[in-house]
């Protein structure tokens, strides 16, 4: 039995969890920052990596306490230190190597990115990745399609060229008026309306390409609720504003874009599971991490492409979609069973070598 502390900040999200074995979670905690960057409709990095310092130690507190388990029962300590915010992760970083230190014991650095495709995997009834496996990962800050050979060896086969799609929704949940957070509230305004009201152009690029393009959608929505504006820059004039629409338009808009994006997210798995097939490695099943992977639209369209290919689709509990430390010690597990440890000089890395 392996017992794994791990520490997650990446951004906005401090948690900590104990994992046994890479897939039993005795605890997971995680102190959401919402409140502190609700005003800002988006993350401030200065002040979440100030909350990050504020919550850290009562987090890892709670979460061994919760877990029911003695400090000197923790074989490794894990952090996610790449990529992220560069002052977010300095605090998980900094915590992780004092804890491993007072501990005396070893220290694992493991990539978030990675981590969110692991997330499937934990809770002991969860159905385990065969491999090789196409993943995707889909947040606020990364849109990205990997080959995944096993959990600790994966490379990218397709990423953004601009706005990863999380990114998109804030931006599009700005657009029409959402709550922040701008995500998970346009999906409950999309289920409300009808997308076959309004189009809204699908970005596909090359037949055979595998990246992204939001930021065109993006746009599009923006001129569909507001008009074509006159002007440029603080000069533009719009012919209308949110305020013109009705409940029932915002909503027949918010399930427009909803469906465009995930209709784009769900053509780019197909090319890369029949370009995985022509070259001789065909995908066993498909995982999916990441925060929109809690995207009601998104699970379900994800079955259904499961179902027409005969391959299991892997998604994350709801709990495990968001940003989570769960994800950070189970993958951890891995790295310390293949003996890749770090040690105290590990750094704080913003972005990620995943290409």
């Amino acid at each position: 039995m392996t017992l794994i502390l791990g520490l997650e900040t990446s951004c906005d999200e401090t948690a900590a969890a104990v994992v046994r074995d890479g897939r039993l979670v005795l605890s997971s905690v995680v102190a959401s920052q919402n409140e502190l960057h609700e005003r800002y409709r988006g993350v401030v990095p200065e002040i979440a990596s100030r909350a990050h310092l504020e919550r850290i130690t009562p987090v890892v507190e709670e979460t061994v306490r919760a877990a029911g388990v003695g400090w000197n029962d923790i074989e490794a300590v894990a952090v996610g230190n790449r990529p992220g915010l560069i002052g977010s992760l300095l605090v998980g970083v900094s915590a992780g190597k004092a804890l491993a230190w007072a501990l005396g014991r070893p220290i694992v650095g493991v990539d978030h990115v990675q981590a969110h495709l692991h997330a499937a995997a934990l809770g002991e009834s969860s159905p385990q990745p065969e491999f090789p496996a196409l993943g995707l990962v889909i947040s606020g800050g990364h849109t990205s399609l990997y080959e995944v050979a096993s959990p600790t060896s994966m490379h990218a086969i397709g990423r953004t060229i601009d706005d990863a799609v999380g990114e998109a929704y804030d931006k599009a949940a700005v657009i029409l008026g959402v709550p922040y957070p701008g995500g998970p509230n346009l999906d409950r305004l999309a289920q409300a309306g009808d997308a076959s009201r309004h189009k809204l152009p699908r970005s596909l690029l090359d037949d055979e390409s595998l990246d992204f393009s939001f930021s065109g959608l993006k746009t599009a929505l923006l001129y569909k609720v507001r008009g074509i504006p006159r002007g440029r820059g603080r000069e533009a004039v719009f012919e209308r504003s949110i305020g013109d629409l009705s409940p029932a338009d915002r909503a027949d808009m918010a399930a427009a874009f909803q469906t465009t994006a995930v209709e784009t997210l769900i053509t780019k798995m197909v090319r890369a599971l029949e370009q995985m097939s022509r070259a001789g490695r065909p995908a066993r099943c498909v995982i999916i991490g990441g925060g929109v992977c809690a995207n009601s639209l998104l699970r379900r369209r994800a079955g259904e492409l499961g179902a027409s290919r005969g391959l299991p689709v892997l998604l994350p509990a709801m709990g495990y979609c968001v940003d989570n430390a769960a994800m950070i010690a189970g993958l951890a597990y891995h790295h310390l069973r293949a003996g890749r440890v770090d040690d105290l000089h590990l750094p704080a890395v913003a972005t990620t070598s995943l290409r």
